[in-house]
């Protein structure tokens, strides 16, 4: 006789007009993670339910796309115990969804809900209710300054796709909802059952979250400045090359000091600073991609040492060389081709 699964009940609490793929997403992962179930290779003794909630009266709810999509009823209606509480993102009208009465909710539901996430602009509404003060957090990238501004007393990770601090969870934009319920799916049961999940869902793979956004070439793709671009550029083909202040001014035409201080403006980040992070982005792929040493790595990548690639590895992705590729090399080893 099968033993009785006691329900962890996944609530989607969803504003109008939420950005759909950031509920779609996460819920389609638990959706597959509950009909594959029977692939869990430990004991359990629970199972997921799923709910979609509104934030508004009413089961319909506008999308930003022009999708409609049928809930269970609104978020004052739920009469069971919530595991998991997963705020999805809006795409515009940010204030009219921070009502006083839903902020009361959350604050409530927080003292015994276990886990409480965000998936982009959803990060507002747990700061508004005060569950970010303090913590760690991250929203769409085009949104992360605002966040920093509205609610000065959250430690804003502008780069993150998604952050775990206590028991608040925070994903950046769209598709990193999907990496997050990933890493939920893992916590509670393990990491071959979401690569498992990861795989059957078509994913390339899984994402650890101190993985960032985007990378800072592309980040220099979007400034205006022309000239600073066209630095950007030769910085990414000289990498290993000893790269100064006083070089890149000169590529630029420009005195060394007003050439800072551009770059500061336009970047918001020194010189050096990016030169590092590109160098580390550039060495993460190659610890993805090849077999080479940390050493080897590092020469490729300018970084000259492999224990200086480490260090500066752990000091822009928090985490080790090592980690890193075990993280992805795992994802890779599983995967049936």
């Amino acid at each position: 006789m099968s033993k009785q699964l006691r329900i962890r009940h996944i609530v989607f609490l969803v504003p109008p007009n939420s950005t759909l793929l950031t509920m779609v997403g996460p819920l389609e992962v638990f959706t597959k993670a509950i009909e594959q179930f029977d692939m869990v290779d430990k004991d359990i003794d629970f199972t997921y339910q799923t709910h979609v909630v509104s934030m508004g009266k009413g089961r319909q709810i506008d999308t930003s796309s022009g999708l409609s999509i049928l809930s269970e009823g609104c978020y004052t209606e739920i009469d069971y115990p919530i595991d998991t509480l997963i705020v999805t993102g809006l795409a515009r009208h940010l204030e009219d969804n921070l009502k006083d009465e839903m902020i009361g909710w959350i604050k409530a539901q927080a003292k015994t809900t276990r886990r409480i996430c965000s998936v982009c602009s959803g990060a507002f509404i747990l700061a508004e209710a005060g569950l970010l003060d303090g913590k760690k957090a991250t929203a769409h990238w085009s949104r992360n300054e605002a966040l920093e501004q509205m609610y000065p007393l959250v430690n804003v990770q502008i780069a993150r796709i998604f952050i775990k601090d206590g028991n608040i969870y925070t994903a950046a934009g769209i598709t990193s909802g999907m990496d997050l319920a990933l890493a939920l799916i893992e916590e509670d049961l393990g990491q071959s059952f979401a690569l498992h999940i990861a795989r059957w869902l078509v994913l390339y793979l899984k994402r650890p979250g101190n993985q960032t956004q985007f990378s800072s070439y592309l980040d220099s793709k979007l400034i205006g400045n022309p000239t600073i671009r066209r630095v950007c550029e030769w910085i990414l083909e000289h990498l290993r090359e000893d790269i100064t202040v006083e070089k890149m001014a000169e590529y630029a035409a420009m005195i060394p000091r007003n050439f800072a201080r551009v770059f500061v403006r336009e970047l918001r980040v020194t010189p050096a600073k990016f030169i590092n992070k590109l160098r580390v982005e550039n060495a993460s792929q190659h610890l993805i991609e090849t077999q080479l040493s940390l050493d080897e790595i590092a020469d490729n990548c300018g970084l000259k040492t492999g224990e200086n690639l480490r260090r500066q590895f752990i000091s822009f992705m928090e985490i080790t060389p090592a980690q890193y590729r075990k993280s992805f090399r795992s994802s890779w080893a599983d995967v049936s081709v």
